[in-house]
Protein backbone atom coordinates (compact mmCIF):
# COMPACT_ATOMS: atom_id res chain seq x y z
CA UNK A 1 0.00 0.00 0.00
CA UNK A 2 1.29 3.37 -0.93
CA UNK A 3 2.21 5.61 2.01
CA UNK A 4 1.33 9.56 2.15
CA UNK A 5 3.82 12.08 2.79
CA UNK A 6 2.15 15.12 2.27
CA UNK A 7 -1.41 15.92 3.63
CA UNK A 8 -2.83 19.23 2.93
CA UNK A 9 -6.41 20.11 4.20
CA UNK A 10 -7.99 23.26 3.80
CA UNK A 11 -5.49 25.10 2.67
CA UNK A 12 -5.88 28.77 3.02
CA UNK A 13 -3.66 31.88 2.63
CA UNK A 14 -3.77 35.63 2.20
CA UNK A 15 -0.48 37.38 1.13
CA UNK A 16 -0.57 41.51 1.69
CA UNK A 17 -2.46 43.48 3.80
CA UNK A 18 -5.68 45.58 3.61
CA UNK A 19 -6.59 47.00 -0.67
CA UNK A 20 -3.21 45.07 -1.43
CA UNK A 21 -3.80 41.69 -0.06
CA UNK A 22 -4.15 38.67 -2.29
CA UNK A 23 -6.23 35.45 -1.51
CA UNK A 24 -3.09 33.28 -2.90
CA UNK A 25 -4.53 29.79 -1.29
CA UNK A 26 -8.48 29.39 -0.93
CA UNK A 27 -9.27 26.37 1.21
CA UNK A 28 -6.62 23.63 -0.50
CA UNK A 29 -6.99 19.78 -0.36
CA UNK A 30 -3.91 18.18 -1.58
CA UNK A 31 -2.35 14.44 -0.72
CA UNK A 32 1.01 13.16 -1.73
CA UNK A 33 2.13 9.83 -2.09
CA UNK A 34 5.79 8.80 -1.21
CA UNK A 35 8.08 8.62 -3.81
CA UNK A 36 5.48 10.12 -5.99
CA UNK A 37 6.83 13.15 -9.05
CA UNK A 38 4.44 16.05 -9.14
CA UNK A 39 4.54 18.65 -11.72
CA UNK A 40 3.07 21.50 -10.51
CA UNK A 41 1.88 23.86 -13.68
CA UNK A 42 -0.46 27.20 -13.85
CA UNK A 43 -0.36 30.49 -14.61
CA UNK A 44 1.33 33.51 -13.51
CA UNK A 45 -0.07 34.69 -9.96
CA UNK A 46 -1.95 31.22 -9.82
CA UNK A 47 -0.67 30.36 -6.40
CA UNK A 48 1.51 27.23 -7.36
CA UNK A 49 4.87 28.92 -6.46
CA UNK A 50 3.11 29.95 -2.89
CA UNK A 51 1.58 26.57 -2.78
CA UNK A 52 5.48 25.07 -3.35
CA UNK A 53 6.37 27.47 -0.35
CA UNK A 54 3.79 26.34 1.98
CA UNK A 55 4.72 22.53 1.49
CA UNK A 56 8.83 23.64 1.89
CA UNK A 57 7.44 25.20 5.07
CA UNK A 58 8.75 28.73 3.91
CA UNK A 59 5.15 29.93 3.90
CA UNK A 60 2.72 29.76 7.05
CA UNK A 61 -0.70 28.98 6.37
CA UNK A 62 -3.84 31.31 7.86
CA UNK A 63 -5.40 28.54 8.79
CA UNK A 64 -6.05 24.73 7.30
CA UNK A 65 -3.71 21.95 8.24
CA UNK A 66 -0.08 20.84 6.23
CA UNK A 67 1.69 17.50 7.19
CA UNK A 68 4.90 16.14 5.98
CA UNK A 69 6.22 12.75 6.80
CA UNK A 70 4.04 12.39 9.88
CA UNK A 71 5.15 16.12 11.16
CA UNK A 72 2.31 18.72 11.73
CA UNK A 73 4.19 21.43 10.08
CA UNK A 74 1.17 23.94 11.39
CA UNK A 75 1.77 22.85 14.81
CA UNK A 76 5.89 24.01 14.79
CA UNK A 77 7.30 26.85 16.42
CA UNK A 78 9.46 28.38 14.10
CA UNK A 79 13.09 27.23 15.24
CA UNK A 80 11.41 23.47 14.84
CA UNK A 81 10.01 23.95 11.48
CA UNK A 82 13.43 25.26 10.55
CA UNK A 83 15.60 22.04 11.90
CA UNK A 84 12.54 20.11 10.18
CA UNK A 85 12.84 21.24 6.97
CA UNK A 86 16.87 21.16 7.02
CA UNK A 87 16.23 17.56 7.61
CA UNK A 88 13.94 16.75 5.53
CA UNK A 89 13.28 19.27 2.21
CA UNK A 90 15.37 19.55 0.17
CA UNK A 91 15.32 23.11 -2.23
CA UNK A 92 15.79 23.95 -5.22
CA UNK A 93 14.99 27.49 -6.98
CA UNK A 94 15.49 29.20 -10.27
CA UNK A 95 17.99 31.35 -9.22
CA UNK A 96 20.18 29.23 -7.90
CA UNK A 97 20.71 31.14 -4.18
CA UNK A 98 24.37 30.28 -4.08
CA UNK A 99 26.60 32.45 -1.33
CA UNK A 100 29.59 33.92 -3.95
CA UNK A 101 32.68 34.16 -1.71
CA UNK A 102 32.36 30.45 -1.31
CA UNK A 103 33.64 27.40 -2.85
CA UNK A 104 31.06 24.77 -4.59
CA UNK A 105 32.19 22.66 -1.72
CA UNK A 106 31.71 25.15 1.18
CA UNK A 107 28.39 25.78 -0.42
CA UNK A 108 27.04 22.97 -0.04
CA UNK A 109 28.83 21.39 3.08
CA UNK A 110 28.53 24.81 5.48
CA UNK A 111 24.79 24.36 5.67
CA UNK A 112 25.40 20.94 6.94
CA UNK A 113 27.86 21.81 9.26
CA UNK A 114 25.90 24.66 10.81
CA UNK A 115 23.43 21.50 11.29
CA UNK A 116 25.88 19.70 13.32
CA UNK A 117 25.94 16.68 10.65
CA UNK A 118 28.84 14.86 10.60
CA UNK A 119 31.82 14.69 8.26
CA UNK A 120 30.09 17.63 6.16
CA UNK A 121 33.22 18.05 3.68
CA UNK A 122 33.03 14.29 3.25
CA UNK A 123 28.83 14.44 2.20
CA UNK A 124 29.62 17.86 0.16
CA UNK A 125 32.56 15.72 -1.92
CA UNK A 126 30.72 12.88 -2.57
CA UNK A 127 27.42 15.15 -3.31
CA UNK A 128 28.99 17.13 -5.87
CA UNK A 129 31.08 14.30 -7.51
CA UNK A 130 27.36 12.40 -7.92
CA UNK A 131 26.19 15.84 -9.99
CA UNK A 132 29.53 15.61 -12.04
CA UNK A 133 31.11 17.93 -9.92
CA UNK A 134 34.20 16.83 -8.91
CA UNK A 135 36.48 18.51 -10.61
CA UNK A 136 34.85 21.63 -9.89
CA UNK A 137 35.24 21.48 -6.29
CA UNK A 138 37.16 24.56 -5.45
CA UNK A 139 35.36 26.60 -7.74
CA UNK A 140 33.69 29.62 -7.05
CA UNK A 141 29.96 30.36 -8.12
CA UNK A 142 30.93 33.34 -10.30
CA UNK A 143 33.41 30.92 -12.51
CA UNK A 144 31.11 28.18 -13.18
CA UNK A 145 28.33 28.37 -16.06
CA UNK A 146 24.64 28.28 -15.21
CA UNK A 147 24.08 25.22 -15.38
CA UNK A 148 27.21 24.46 -12.67
CA UNK A 149 25.82 26.76 -10.51
CA UNK A 150 22.41 24.60 -10.43
CA UNK A 151 24.29 21.48 -10.06
CA UNK A 152 25.45 22.68 -6.83
CA UNK A 153 22.51 24.02 -5.76
CA UNK A 154 21.16 20.43 -6.61
CA UNK A 155 24.07 18.70 -4.36
CA UNK A 156 23.28 21.28 -1.08
CA UNK A 157 19.13 20.14 -1.56
CA UNK A 158 20.34 16.36 -1.82
CA UNK A 159 23.25 16.50 0.77
CA UNK A 160 20.60 15.63 4.12
CA UNK A 161 19.40 12.86 2.06
CA UNK A 162 15.66 14.79 1.98
CA UNK A 163 12.52 12.56 1.70
CA UNK A 164 11.24 15.57 -0.32
CA UNK A 165 12.77 17.54 -2.95
CA UNK A 166 11.04 20.57 -3.96
CA UNK A 167 12.28 22.70 -7.13
CA UNK A 168 11.09 25.66 -8.39
CA UNK A 169 11.30 26.51 -11.91
CA UNK A 170 14.82 24.72 -11.92
CA UNK A 171 15.44 25.42 -15.87
CA UNK A 172 13.85 28.82 -15.75
CA UNK A 173 17.40 30.54 -16.12
CA UNK A 174 19.02 27.85 -18.81
CA UNK A 175 19.38 27.65 -21.95
CA UNK A 176 17.12 24.53 -23.59
CA UNK A 177 20.15 21.87 -23.36
CA UNK A 178 20.86 23.04 -20.23
CA UNK A 179 17.58 23.02 -18.72
CA UNK A 180 17.06 19.38 -20.22
CA UNK A 181 20.75 17.87 -18.43
CA UNK A 182 19.44 19.74 -15.21
CA UNK A 183 15.83 17.85 -15.30
CA UNK A 184 17.45 14.50 -16.27
CA UNK A 185 19.61 15.18 -13.05
CA UNK A 186 16.83 15.61 -11.15
CA UNK A 187 14.58 12.77 -12.19
CA UNK A 188 17.40 10.27 -12.24
CA UNK A 189 18.36 11.62 -8.62
CA UNK A 190 14.58 11.07 -7.81
CA UNK A 191 14.68 8.09 -9.03
CA UNK A 192 17.85 6.45 -7.86
CA UNK A 193 16.83 7.76 -4.22
CA UNK A 194 13.16 7.22 -3.98
CA UNK A 195 12.54 10.44 -3.06
CA UNK A 196 8.98 12.14 -3.51
CA UNK A 197 9.69 15.06 -6.37
CA UNK A 198 7.55 18.34 -6.33
CA UNK A 199 8.27 20.71 -9.29
CA UNK A 200 6.86 24.19 -10.25
CA UNK A 201 7.20 24.82 -14.27
CA UNK A 202 5.91 26.99 -17.31
CA UNK A 203 7.06 23.99 -19.24
CA UNK A 204 4.24 21.48 -19.97
CA UNK A 205 6.60 19.20 -21.18
CA UNK A 206 8.82 19.13 -18.03
CA UNK A 207 5.66 18.93 -16.07
CA UNK A 208 4.24 15.99 -18.26
CA UNK A 209 8.14 13.79 -17.32
CA UNK A 210 6.29 13.95 -13.33
CA UNK A 211 4.35 10.57 -12.72
CA UNK A 212 1.48 13.38 -12.05
CA UNK A 213 0.09 16.54 -12.90
CA UNK A 214 -1.47 19.31 -10.79
CA UNK A 215 -3.20 22.01 -12.50
CA UNK A 216 -3.42 25.58 -10.30
CA UNK A 217 -5.98 28.34 -10.99
CA UNK A 218 -6.77 31.41 -9.03
CA UNK A 219 -5.30 29.70 -5.70
CA UNK A 220 -7.06 26.41 -6.35
CA UNK A 221 -6.65 22.96 -7.79
CA UNK A 222 -8.25 22.79 -11.12
CA UNK A 223 -6.99 20.11 -12.61
CA UNK A 224 -5.29 16.76 -10.96
CA UNK A 225 -4.06 13.96 -13.33
CA UNK A 226 -4.32 10.08 -12.72
CA UNK A 227 -0.78 8.67 -12.27
CA UNK A 228 0.54 7.24 -14.96
CA UNK A 229 4.23 5.95 -15.90
CA UNK A 230 6.43 8.83 -16.34
CA UNK A 231 9.20 8.31 -19.36
CA UNK A 232 12.39 6.69 -18.01
CA UNK A 233 14.95 9.80 -17.00
CA UNK A 234 18.22 9.98 -19.00
CA UNK A 235 21.17 10.75 -16.47
CA UNK A 236 22.90 14.00 -17.61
Amino acid sequence: MTKTIITLKKADLTLGNAAASVHVLKSLDLTIAEGQSVGIIGPSGSGKSTLLMVLAGLERLDSGEIEIAGKPLHDLSEDALADFRGKNIGIVFQSFHLIANMTALENVAVPLELANVANPFDIARRELTAVGLGERLNHYPGQLSGGEQQRVAIARALAPSPAVLIADEPTGNLDTETGRQIADLLFAKQAERGMTLLLVTHDHALAARCSRQIRVRSGEIVGDSSDKAAPKAALA
